[in-house]
């Protein structure tokens, strides 16, 4: 038996009250660690994913409240893909995984659990970090807490 009792909310469905965007609510609402937060200024958002695919996943996400990625003015869009770049070289610091998965789902067909807000995810993939466990038992293992990933990650965002 494994133990991850933070996806529980993610099994049985509990949806956020209508209207509301992680993306928008949680920063500046205090409690950055609890929430996940890692970066917030005015043009981007880096959180850690709370159902995450791995250790340390991460989403970036503009400010602005958009699922068209069309809608961002350049030089907005320009800063993201910098804070992007930039949270992905933490990562690979502040984790040392030999790789990662970097990938926007646009729209629920395209497997965007928060359609309504874009985003980016990083997912740390390190060398021999899958076993028979997601094969055998249909179960990822997951080596790390949230809260230990967010305090290994936290102090590299604070420049």
């Amino acid at each position: 038996m494994l133990w991850a009792p933070w996806r529980m909310s993610y099994v049985v469905g509990e949806k956020p009250p209508e209207g509301s965007c992680i993306f928008c609510d949680l920063p500046g609402a205090g409690e950055d660690r609890e929430n996940l937060i890692l970066k917030a200024d005015d043009d981007c958002i880096v959180m850690m994913n709370r159902y995450p695919y791995n250790n340390g996943h991460l989403m970036i996400a503009p400010r602005r409240h958009t699922a068209d990625l069309g809608a961002l003015e350049a030089d907005v869009y320009g800063r993201l893909m910098e804070s992007l770049r930039g949270a992905a070289a933490i990562v690979v610091r502040a984790l040392s995984c030999d790789g990662m998965n970097v990938g926007l789902n646009l729209g629920a067909v395209a497997g965007a659990g928060i359609d309504t807000h874009l985003h980016w995810h990083i997912v740390p993939r390190w060398g021999g970090d899958t076993n028979f466990m997601p094969v055998v038992g249909d179960t990822k293992v997951m080596p790390q807490h949230l809260l230990e990933s967010y305090d290994l990650l936290a102090p590299h965002f604070l420049c």
